[in-house]
């Protein structure tokens, strides 16, 4: 009975199928989490996307930022883009029913018997556990609502920039959701850098990684996330990053999460390059 957390897809289906074997997968006891961005620029999304729903309970999937543009363009409140691969999901039969459980997901993921939380991106500084628990359910519960095509359509934009607990609308929800699903940097005054995309040490000197804030209210709890490919696979500061990049030619990384922290086994498969890599992707 093994929990695995595996990095960003993006749409990386037969990468995804060398992983499962590699770690001996067992879809009648195992459980895989996803750390969100299972689909997109990736060459079979819809593949990913039918099979993660169709593993029921065995999966657990966060909302990432890829995954909330499909929903956007669904809604009507976005557009393609040049190197999105979504078109399949848009046109599948089982397009409707696939889209309605991907809103669904939640944004973050708690594990009570490991205390182990899963999120796509980031978090603020600012913000207690207990504060990023219910942001989380705020946005989640909009999504999941009958008024989430407006949801989509106040999604988009960077401001907010820092937090405070009087914010309201969709300001507060804008603000919320460019942490779970867009945040790398922080400022030392706890402003969101989400122009700063790159690898530690490209960044502004006025920014730095949201799990090294010295005043991070959740630096007790165990963080598991991905989103940020430039930083690769990382453990330390009370985090775990997977996204290592396969969409761009890296690994795709599970880690092993119910064992000791000292026996925790990490495991990777090389991917082929689906998109060309990008300065600051």
């Amino acid at each position: 009975m093994a929990i695995y957390a595996i990095g960003d897809v993006q749409g990386c289906y037969d990468e995804l199928m060398a992983l499962l074997d590699l770690i001996r997968f067992d879809s009648a006891t195992d459980t895989l989490w996803f750390t969100g961005d299972i689909v997109n620029r990736g060459p079979k999304s819809l593949a990913v996307l039918q099979f993660v729903k169709g593993l029921g309970e065995r999966a657990v999937t966060v909302l990432g930022n890829h995954d909330l543009h499909l929903l956007a363009i669904a809604s009507g409140h976005s557009k393609l883009r040049k190197d999105d691969t979504l078109k399949d999901i848009l046109k599948a039969n089982d397009s409707d029913v696939l889209l309605s459980w991907l809103r669904h997901r939640p944004l973050l993921h708690h594990d009570a018997n490991l205390d182990i939380y899963m999120l796509h991106a980031g978090l603020p500084p600012q913000w207690t556990i207990e504060q990023t628990k219910q942001c989380a359910t705020e946005v989640e519960t909009m999504l999941q609502g009958e008024r989430f095509e407006k949801y989509f359509e106040n999604m988009y934009g960077n401001k907010p920039v820092r937090w405070k607990p009087t914010l309201k609308g969709w300001d507060r929800l804008r603000f919320i959701t460019n942490c779970f699903t867009r945040l790398r940097y922080v400022d030392r005054d706890g402003r969101l850098c989400l122009g700063a995309k790159g690898p530690i040490g490209s960044q502004p000197d006025r920014c730095i990684p949201w799990f090294q804030h010295p005043a991070r209210q959740t630096q007790a709890a165990t963080c598991v996330f991905g989103h940020w490919s430039t930083l690769g696979f990382y453990s330390g500061n009370g985090v775990i990053a997977l996204d290592s990049g396969c969409l761009w030619g890296g690994a795709l990384t599970a880690v092993r999460l119910d064992v000791e922290s000292e026996r925790m086994v990490t495991l990777q498969v090389p991917c082929k390059p689906a998109q060309q890599a990008k300065k600051n992707k």
